[in-house]
């Protein structure tokens, strides 16, 4: 099986688009040889992560959750603080939400090539 590499440049797109274009190649779902439980999906490299856009007030409003482990230990960060920290974690997230929650998620995300 073949991987290509597909190009995507993110300067001025929607970044929930981008991630399901994003997700849609990793998966392999745009080859007429696409079978759900094998990985044979393309790798895809993205460039200029930091000029996406996000609709409507997300830059604002939008949290991101994550807990330590233990008791009280939800930590919370707005999307705006992320972005602007590393634009490359908050296009990965979103396309790891999109991917299935299956064995071969991992795999998929290796071949997301940020950069």
């Amino acid at each position: 099986m073949e991987r290509a590499v597909h190009k995507i440049d993110a300067s001025g797109k929607i970044a929930g688009r981008l991630a399901s274009e994003i997700a849609f190649v990793l998966q392999g779902k745009n080859k007429a040889t696409y079978d759900l439980g094998k990985d044979n999906g393309d790798s895809v490299e993205v460039v200029n992560v930091a000029e996406m856009k996000f609709s409507g007030k997300k830059m604002a409003e939008k949290v991101y959750h994550r807990n330590t482990g233990y008791p009280g230990g939800i930590r919370t960060d707005k999307l705006s603080l992320l972005f602007a920290k590393n634009p490359a974690d908050v296009l990965r997230r979103t396309v790891k939400n999109m991917l299935p929650k299956n064995r071969l998620q991992v795999a998929r995300l290796k071949r997301l090539i940020i950069k």
